[in-house]
C-alpha cells in the first residue's frame, strides 16, 4: 500500500514492495533494498558530491514494467507504482551482451595487462558468465601516451565510461579530459589528443584511481628498483610515506586501516635495501622549516595566507591555474624531496658513502611524486635527489613478486640517522594533518608555553573545506583546510579576490589527502575505506612517545651538526624552492 507521503513513492522490485524517496534512481533504490545490480560506468562519490551519469556502458539494464524497453537503472528515476525486475532473462541477457560488445573492441591481452585481476571490466565479465568474445570489433589502434613521468594513457583500453572525465572536471576542476571522436574512434583524452605532458594535468592520479580498466595507469618503476637492488656498486635506501602504512595491508587481504608499519619495514629489508627509512623524519624536518616560515611571515608582515606546499599535484595546479598567486605557497620542498637531499648530503657524509652511489627510492601514495622528483628546480647538480618513486600498489606487487608472505612477517624498526619520527609527522598522511603538525610546533615557539593537548581536533574531519580559529597567545590564528582540487580552487579564488581571512591554509590535491592518493590501493570511491585509513593515521600518532616535530632528537642533531637552524642560509639552499608560471592548456 502507498503511504501517500509526498516525499516518497511506492515501488516493487523483484516482487518486494518498498517506499523510497521519490527522486532517487532505480539503482539507488535497489542498493537500499540490498538487491545488487551490476554497474561499470556508474560512479557515485557521495562525500565529493559528484556522480558519473554517462549511462554509457548499459550494464545496469533492468525491466521497468509499463515500458516497452529495458532502462538503465543508474539514471532512471523511480515513480509511483513502478514495478521493476532486475533478474529477468531479458535483463541478464542484455547485460551480458553489453559486456561482450565492450570486450569485442577491447584488447584481448588480459594476462599481460597491468590491471589483470584488478580490472573491473574483467571482473564484471566473470560475474556475468562471459566466457568467450563472440564478436570482433574494429580494433582500436591508439599509441600509448608515455610522455609524462607520472601516468600512462592507453586509449585502446578506453571503454568510454567517462569516470575519469567526471573526476577531472567535476571533482578536481582541472578540465583536462573530455570525450572525442565517434564510433570505434571514441576515446577520452586531453584536447586535440595532445600528449599528457603538454597538457595542464597536475598528475594527481584521481583519474587513474577511478578508471575501471588499464586505460589510465601510473608509470611503472618497479623494474628500476630491482635493477638498483641488484647492482653491487649501488647503496640503495628507501623511504616510506606515512599513508603507506595504513593502506598497504589491503593488497594482502587485510582490513582497510590496518597498520602494517613493522611488517612494511621487514618486507623492505628482505627485498635487499641497504637501509629502510621513514619519510616521517623528513616530515618533521618540513615542519621545522614551514612553522618557522609561517611565524616569520606573521611577525614581519610577510605574504599571508601561507599555503602548505607538500603536495606536488596541488603545486602544479596553482602554477597552471593561478600563477598570479605563486608568492602565497610556502617555499618548503616536500618531505620526500627533503629526505633525498639530506640522504645525499648529511647521510652520505656521516656514513662515508659517495653520494653518486646512493640510490634513493620513495614509496609514495601518489603518482605526482614521480613527476615531482624530476622537476629541474628540485634536483642538485643536475641529478635527482630522489631517483625512483613507486606507489603503494607497485610496492605491493614487488612484495608478491619477491615471494614474501607479508601477512605473517614479524615487525621491524626503521633504521636510525634518518628514521626517527614523531606523531606530528604521521598525520601528514591525512587532510588537516600537515597544518595540525605545524601548529603543534608554532604554538610552542610563538608562546613559549608547553602545549599540553597536542590534538587540534577542530582541524580534523573529511569535509572538503574546513576552517578553525586557534588561540595562540594573544592572537587568533585563522586556519583554512581544503582537500580535492575543486575545493582548492574555491580557496584560491577567495585569496585572489581579496576575500581570504586566513593566516595559513593546508591544501591536498587528493580527496582525503594522501590516504586517498592516486597511487593507493584502489577503493573505487568507497568513502568508508578512506575514513578507516584516516582513523588509523590518528591511532598511529597517539601511539608515539614524541608528538611534536621539534622534539625529534635526530632532527635536533641534524640542525646542530649540519643545517644550523631553520631558515638558515644552508636550509634555504637545500630545503626551499621556487615556483613558476605554467601554460594552461
Amino acid at each position: 500500500m502507498s503511504t501517500n507521503n509526498k516525499d516518497t513513492v511506492h515501488i516493487t522490485i523483484n516482487g518486494q514492495e518498498f517506499d523510497v524517496p521519490k527522486d532517487i534512481t532505480i539503482l539507488e533504490a535497489s542498493n537500499r533494498a540490498g538487491i545488487k545490480i551490476p554497474t561499470l560506468c556508474h560512479l557515485d562519490l557521495h562525500d565529493l558530491k559528484a556522480v558519473n551519469k554517462a549511462a554509457s556502458c548499459r550494464v545496469c539494464m533492468v525491466e521497468a514494467h509499463g515500458r516497452d524497453v529495458l532502462v538503465p537503472s543508474c539514471v532512471t528515476t523511480v515513480w509511483e507504482g513502478m514495478e521493476v525486475t532486475t533478474n529477468s532473462l531479458q535483463a541478464i541477457t542484455a547485460r551480458r551482451i553489453a559486456v561482450e560488445l565492450l570486450l569485442s573492441n577491447h584488447p584481448n591481452e588480459c594476462f599481460t595487462c597491468s590491471k589483470n585481476l584488478d580490472c573491473e571490466l574483467q571482473s564484471l565479465a566473470h560475474e556475468l558468465g562471459v566466457r568467450e568474445i563472440k564478436w570482433s570489433g574494429e580494433k582500436q589502434n591508439f599509441p600509448k601516451d608515455i610522455s609524462s613521468d607520472a601516468l600512462v594513457r592507453d586509449a585502446s583500453k578506453c571503454i568510454m565510461c567517462r569516470r575519469c572525465e567526471t573526476m577531472c572536471n567535476e571533482v578536481q576542476t582541472c578540465g583536462i579530459l573530455s570525450a572525442m571522436g565517434r564510433g570505434f574512434d571514441a576515446i577520452v583524452g586531453p584536447a586535440f589528443n595532445i600528449p599528457m605532458v603538454e597538457s595542464s594535468c597536475t598528475y594527481c592520479g584521481q583519474c587513474v584511481a577511478v578508471c575501471p580498466t588499464a586505460a589510465l595507469t601510473e608509470v611503472n618503476h618497479t623494474y628500476k628498483v630491482w635493477e638498483a637492488l641488484n647492482d653491487p656498486d649501488k647503496h640503495v635506501i628507501v623511504q616510506t610515506a606515512p599513508a603507506i602504512r595504513v593502506a598497504l595491508g589491503e593488497l594482502f587481504g587485510m582490513e582497510p586501516g590496518t597498520i602494517v608499519t613493522g611488517k612494511l619495514v621487514t618486507a623492505l629489508k628482505r627485498m635487499g635495501f641497504n637501509s629502510v627509512f621513514d619519510t616521517d623524519f623528513a616530515a618533521d624536518l618540513t615542519i621545522m622549516e614551514e612553522a618557522s616560515e609561517l611565524i616569520n611571515r606573521i611577525e614581519n608582515n610577510g605574504t599571508l595566507p601561507m599555503l602548505t606546499s607538500c603536495c606536488p599535484a596541488w603545486v602544479k595546479f596553482i602554477e597552471h591555474q593561478f600563477p598570479e598567486l605563486l608568492d602565497v605557497p610556502s617555499t618548503c620542498k616536500s618531505p620526500h624531496i627533503m629526505f633525498g637531499i639530506i640522504a645525499k648530503t648529511y647521510y652520505a657524509k656521516k656514513l662515508g658513502i659517495d653520494p653518486n652511489k646512493i640510490v634513493v627510492v620513495s614509496v609514495m601514495p601518489c603518482i605526482a611524486k614521480k613527476a615531482e622528483s624530476a622537476r629541474p628546480e628540485l634536483t642538485k647538480d643536475h641529478k635527482n635527489n630522489v631517483d625512483i618513486v613507486v606507489t603503494t600498489r607497485e610496492l605491493g606487487a614487488m612484495i608478491k613478486e619477491a615471494g614474501i608472505d607479508f601477512s605473517n612477517l614479524p615487525d621491524s624498526d626503521f633504521d636510525h640517522v634518518l628514521g626517527e619520527s614523531t606523531g606530528a609527522s604521521v598525520i601528514f598522511g591525512t587532510t588537516g594533518g600537515v597544518i595540525e603538525a605545524a601548529l603543534r610546533t608554532a604554538y610552542e615557539w610563538m608562546t613559549g608555553e608547553e602545549l599540553k593537548d597536542v590534538e587540534f581536533k577542530q582541524l580534523r574531519g573529511l569535509d572538503g573545506i574546513r576552517e578553525a580559529s586557534v588561540a595562540v597567545g594573544d592572537m587568533n590564528l585563522n586556519i583554512g583546510i581544503a582537500h580535492g582540487l575543486g575545493n582548492a580552487r574555491k580557496i584560491l579564488e577567495d585569496i585572489r579576490d581579496g576575500k581570504s581571512k586566513y593566516h595559513a591554509i593546508e591544501i591536498m590535491a587528493c580527496p582525503g589527502g594522501c590516504i586517498g592518493g592516486g597511487g593507493q590501493p584502489y577503493h573505487h570511491g568507497n568513502d568508508e575505506i578512506v575514513k578507516k585509513r584516516q582513523e588509523a593515521i590518528y591511532k598511529e600518532d597517539r601511539s608515539k612517545t614524541l608528538r611534536k616535530s621539534h622534539e625529534n632528537p635526530e632532527i635536533i642533531k641534524l640542525y646542530e651538526e649540519f643545517l644550523g637552524k631553520p631558515l638558515s642560509k644552508k636550509s634555504h639552499e637545500l630545503l626551499h624552492t621556487h615556483y613558476e608560471k605554467r601554460e594552461r592548456i
